[in-house]
C-alpha cells in the first residue's frame, strides 16, 4: 500500500480550509484517511498552519510520501 501525506479540502465554496492527512494514494482526495495530522487555513493573513511534526516524521520514516504542497507546509511549520 502506497501511503501519501496530502491535503483534504474542507470549507465552503470560495473559502477553502485544508486538513493535512495520511491516506492511501489510491483513495479519492476527500475519501477515507488513515490519520489526520494537522490543518492549513490559507484564508487568514498570515496563513494558519498547524501540523503535528512528530506524527509527520513518524509517517515519513515508515515510508509515507508527502506531496509537494505538504513538503512546503512542513518546512513552514518547522520554523
Amino acid at each position: 500500500m502506497a501511503v501519501k501525506i496530502r491535503l483534504r479540502r474542507m470549507g465552503a465554496k470560495k473559502a477553502p480550509f485544508y486538513r493535512v492527512v495520511v491516506a492511501d494514494s489510491r483513495s479519492p482526495r476527500n475519501g477515507r484517511v488513515i490519520e489526520e495530522i494537522g490543518y492549513y487555513n490559507p484564508m487568514t493573513e498570515p496563513a494558519d498552519i498547524k501540523i503535528d511534526l512528530e506524527k509527520a516524521d513518524k509517517w515519513i520514516k515508515n515510508g509515507a510520501q508527502p506531496t509537494d504542497t505538504v513538503k512546503a507546509l512542513l518546512k513552514k511549520a518547522a520554523e
